[in-house]
């Protein structure tokens, strides 16, 4: 005779039916689900009877607490200081944690960043970072506290112990059509940024065709989903929207983006790149309460930022001095006449730098870290024929032909008055 409070039909049948699930049972489901009690069949339809039918506020409030619950959570109070964090949903180009991290740290926060690697044309911060020869990026919790101890930051993997729950039912998601449902979304992101003990976190929901969410509508209800989510769990929440309809910076790819982000650090680098990063180190001050130590953007030209950034690459195992990898081949891409670049379409340049080698269409794939696209203009600027408009790397010639293909549709050379009407760089703020 079952002694289980709940029975996971009953349970599913209330969802399919456009009732609200309690406390009590929304908390058994998701612990039977990871002791074995319901079955990867029966977790499958409740993920689509949320896709469905939704959820209210308390329901996802109390499903996030759940994944948090079938694990362990971190606590950052012995550090004495202010903690921030930030999240990007995913973009081509999306160095920011990179340059972020040094810029809020030089300037008094300290950020515990857990990362992870990418999927598909979007890259991951731990691939970017796993370029550098030796860095590690998994460590304990000690591990954790004693970098962010010495250096103000720490980038690294989240461990196994971290919200459990969100794993199986994040991989369950991809092969049962439930990946689109925005509460699911949320818990997934949620559940482990509150239980990874920052403070404060601020989101960075990405829009456009080369991010998840498509339309600002799209990317609206997942910002404010999880700011509500956040909050509710007692962490200072907010987001921007931002665009990804063109590509941030200039490189998209594994060492390509790491180059890219030293350059920030050292007072150069991408006009976008630096304007997201310091927007988004603002909104984390602000998020935490506190004043930053000295003007952010002075973090990029004093040297500080980059001292941190040497210090945490360094602390990881980091050979911060060391050549980073380049692929074995390049090709050159050329103007074909005189104009100015109308279009430059962020979905299109992720997809070829993933066909190149730069990403992975399995979690077990391995990726080439010299692969990857640089673009040398930006949307609207005037080309020349028979001028550089992308390099392409990778380390098997092969691959050309179908990065090539898909990038082909990706950009156009106009006259001014053609030029496609972009995004801004910061369309919202969340709070």
């Amino acid at each position: 005779m079952s002694t289980e409070p709940f029975s996971a039909v009953e349970v599913i049948a209330i969802k399919r039916d456009k009732q609200v699930l309690t406390e009590p049972a929304i908390n058994w489901f998701v612990d039977a689900y990871v002791r074995g009690v319901v079955a990867e069949e029966q977790m499958s339809a409740m993920a689509m009877a949320i896709l469905l039918n939704g959820m209210s506020a308390p329901e996802l409030s109390a499903w996030t607490q759940a994944y948090i619950d079938s694990g362990t959570t971190m606590d950052w109070s012995a550090l004495g200081g202010p903690t921030a964090d930030k999240h990007s949903t995913g973009g081509v180009g999306d160095k920011i944690t990179l340059p972020l991290v040094c810029v809020a740290a030089a300037c008094g926060l300290s950020v515990p960043q857990l990362s992870g690697r990418g999927l598909g044309h979007t890259g991951g911060t731990l691939d970017k970072l796993e370029s550098i020869p030796g860095w590690r990026a998994s460590l304990t919790e000690s591990q954790m506290f004693e970098v962010l101890q010495t250096t103000g930051a720490v980038i690294c993997a989240a461990n196994e112990t971290l919200a459990p729950a969100d794993r199986r039912i994040y991989a369950l998601r991809d092969v049962t059509a439930t990946v689109e449902s925005i509460p699911l979304i949320c818990a997934s992101i949620m559940s482990k940024k509150i239980a990874e003990g920052t403070g404060a976190l601020v989101l960075d929901v990405k829009v456009g065709s080369g991010a998840f969410m498509k339309t600002v509508e799209q990317a609206r209800e997942l910002a404010q989903t999880m700011v509500a989510t956040g909050k509710n769990a007692g962490v200072a929440t907010r987001a921007l929207l931002t665009a990804m309809d063109v590509p941030l910076g200039r490189s998209a790819g594994n060492a390509l983006e790491v180059a890219e982000s030293v350059e920030v650090l050292a007072g150069g680098g991408p006009s976008d790149v630096i304007e997201l990063t310091l927007q988004l180190v603002q909104e984390m001050f602000e998020a935490a309460g506190v004043t930053p130590s000295k003007n952010p953007a002075d973090s990029l030209t004093d040297g500080s930022a980059m001292d941190v950034w040497r210090k945490m690459i360094s602390a990881q195992g980091g050979a911060v001095d060391a050549q980073l990898p380049s692929a074995k081949y390049n090709h050159i891409v050329t103007a074909t006449r005189d104009g100015h670049l109308s279009k430059l379409d962020a979905l299109a340049v992720g997809v070829a730098s993933w066909r190149l080698g730069a990403g992975r269409a399995r979690k077990e794939d391995a990726v080439q870290h010299g692969a990857g696209i640089q673009w040398h203009a930006d949307l609207g600027d005037a080309v020349t024929a028979g001028t550089a408009l992308f390099t392409l790397h990778t380390d098997d010639e092969s691959r050309f032909a179908g990065a090539l293909e898909v990038l082909e549709n990706g950009y156009s050379i106009g006259s001014k008055d053609e030029i496609v009407d972009r995004l801004p760089l910061i369309i919202e703020k969340i709070k």
